[in-house]
């Protein structure tokens, strides 16, 4: 719901910084390996409950993950580099919602039901992409991709919020948990009417 809004601000600062990241060799799908290693860590960190060190490593993944996209501009985009990307997006996805689970047992049933969750969300995502790209439609409402992307309410910025507020109140993790898994729940819907509207 906030990705593309924030585009336009976020991307010319994460382009100058990329541009000279590429300069001095460094390539997008090294800085995309990179950002999942980190948000792995960040799921590690958390299952440990040390949630201030997950949180600096969540953001710190965030940030790698956007300089990814934008050494890929400043150089040039493969197909398997925007593969890369979305592989290291939901492991990442995944980590943070597992440690919270290892973190607490009483969180465990929640963390699934998130990952659950988001696994539905990432479904919907990528089969509204191929079918999108079948039919050959495009849209940079959320900055140059690798394919087609559909919004939603839960999107890449409400998920870094909410993985946010689960690591600095982390004895709310079940209702934050509850309510996101819910609002991905909604986007599925959300694109499975879009979808249904666009390719019937």
């Amino acid at each position: 719901m906030l990705d593309s809004r924030l585009r336009p601000i976020i991307d010319p600062p994460l382009d100058a910084l990329g541009a000279r990241l590429a300069r001095i060799g460094l390539t997008a799908n090294q800085v995309t390996l990179a950002g999942g290693t980190v948000g792995i860590a960040a799921g590690v960190a958390i299952g440990y409950q040390h949630y201030l060190l997950g949180l600096a490593l969540l953001l710190f993944s965030r940030l790698f993950d956007g300089l990814d996209g934008a050494i890929a501009r400043a150089t040039r985009q493969t197909d398997f580099g925007g593969y890369l990307d979305i592989v290291s997006d939901f492991a990442f996805y995944i980590a943070v919602p597992i440690g919270f689970g290892f973190a607490a047992s009483a969180n465990l049933p929640f963390a699934l039901i998130l990952v659950g969750s988001f696994t539905l969300t990432g479904i919907s995502f990528l089969a509204y992409a191929v079918m999108a790209a079948k039919q050959g439609r495009e849209t940079e409402a959320h900055g140059k991709k690798s394919f087609f992307y559909n919004s939603g309410l839960a999107e890449g910025t409400e998920t870094i919020i909410t993985f946010v507020l689960m690591c600095l109140m982390p004895q709310y993790f079940t209702i934050i948990a509850a309510i996101y898994s819910a609002m991905c729940v909604v986007t599925v819907f959300q694109r499975t009417l879009a979808a249904k509207a666009d390719f019937s």
